[in-house]
C-alpha cells in the first residue's frame, strides 16, 4: 500500500461547526487575507499535518479556494484583480503549510461555477474553459503543483476545467460528486462522466476522484475489472450517509461513524488499488482521516 497520499477533511464544515466561524456563501478563501483568518486555518490544518508526519505518508495540501471563482466571489465584493490576489494568497498559504512535511503536494482547488449539489445552468466545455481559466492561471502563477476540480456535477464543466488547466501547463484532477443512487446530479452515470472527460480531453486528467458523497452511495457503481475504475485515484467521502438535500436542510453536523467510514475505505482500497489519495469531505475532520489511516495504511512507516 505504499504511495498513499492523505488529504484533510471537510474544511468549511469544520470551520463553521467546530470553530464557530461565519463563512458567507460557504467561502473560506477570504480567511487567508487576515491574520485572524490564517490562525483559524492553521488550527484546522495542525492535526492533519501531525497525522501525516506520524504516518510518514504523503499529503495533499489544498488551497482554500473552492468558492474563489468569478460568480461566487463577485457576491462577496471581489473584482477580477482582488480575486486573483486572493487565489495567490491562498496558494502561498498552502505552500507554507506544505513545507512542514517531507512529502507534500500543493493542490489548487477549483469549485463549480454553480452549487456543488445542483447542476443549474449548464456550460459548454468551451464556456467552462473560459470561465475557470482565470482562477487556474492565478493558482498556476502562484506556484501550485496541480489543480483539482472539486464537487463537479456534470461532465461538460469538467472538460472545460481540464482544458483550462492544460492551457497553463498544470496537471488536473477531476472529482465528481454523486447522489445516493451513484449518479451525478446531472443524472449521468459516473462511468459515463469519467469516460466523457477522458474522450474529450485525450485522457488529459492525471486522475479522477469522488467526493462529497458517502461510500454507500457509490460503492455499488464501481465494478472490479472495469477499465474506467482504474482512473479513479482517490476518495474524499462525506461522514454522513444523508442525501445532499438532507444536508442542505440540516442545521447540525452529522459526523457519522469514523471507524465505519475507515472500514468502507479499506474495502474500496482492496477492490480498487488505484485509489491512493484518501481523505474526507463534508462532516469529516481529523478523527475520520485518522480512522481511514488505521484501516487502510500499513502499520510500518510508508517512507520505504
Amino acid at each position: 500500500m505504499s504511495g498513499v497520499r492523505l488529504t484533510d477533511g471537510g474544511l468549511e464544515t469544520s470551520l463553521v461547526f467546530h470553530q464557530g466561524l461565519d463563512l458567507p456563501l460557504f467561502a473560506a478563501f477570504p480567511l487567508v487575507e487576515t491574520e485572524m483568518g490564517r490562525a483559524a486555518l492553521r488550527r484546522y490544518w495542525r492535526p492533519y499535518l501531525e497525522l501525516a508526519g506520524e504516518k510518514g505518508a504523503g499529503f495533499v495540501v489544498d488551497t482554500a479556494t473552492w468558492r474563489a471563482n468569478t460568480d461566487w466571489a463577485a457576491q462577496l465584493g471581489y473584482d477580477a484583480d482582488s480575486l486573483g490576489m486572493a487565489n495567490a494568497a491562498a496558494a502561498r498559504f498552502a505552500r507554507g503549510l506544505a513545507t512542514q512535511l517531507d512529502d507534500a503536494v500543493v493542490n489548487g482547488v477549483v469549485g463549480p461555477r454553480g452549487d456543488g449539489y445542483v447542476v443549474g445552468n449548464v456550460m459548454s466545455p468551451d464556456e467552462a474553459a473560459d470561465y475557470h481559466r482565470p482562477q487556474v492561471a492565478a493558482l498556476a502563477d502562484a506556484g501550485v503543483d496541480q489543480v483539482s476540480a472539486i464537487t463537479f456535477t456534470y461532465a461538460q464543466e469538467a472538460v472545460g476545467f481540464v482544458r483550462a488547466a492544460t492551457s497553463v501547463g498544470l496537471p488536473a484532477v477531476v472529482s465528481f460528486t454523486v447522489e445516493t443512487d451513484g449518479r451525478l446530479p446531472s443524472r449521468q452515470q459516473l462511468h459515463d462522466a469519467v469516460e466523457t472527460v477522458d474522450d474529450l480531453t485525450d485522457r488529459a486528467p492525471a486522475g479522477f476522484m469522488i467526493n462529497c458523497a458517502h461510500p454507500a452511495h457509490f460503492a455499488d457503481t464501481l465494478k472490479p475489472g472495469e477499465v474506467w475504475t482504474r482512473r479513479i485515484h482517490g476518495l474524499r467521502a462525506n461522514a454522513s450517509a444523508k442525501s445532499h438535500a438532507e444536508h442542505d436542510q440540516s442545521e447540525t453536523l452529522d459526523a457519522g461513524d469514523p471507524r465505519d467510514l475507515g472500514r468502507r475505505y479499506r474495502d474500496l482500497r482492496q477492490a480498487f488499488p488505484a485509489m491512493k489519495v484518501l481523505g474526507g469531505c463534508c462532516g469529516t475532520d481529523h478523527r475520520h482521516v485518522a480512522a481511514i489511516c488505521e484501516a487502510c495504511l500499513p502499520r510500518t512507516a510508508l517512507r520505504a
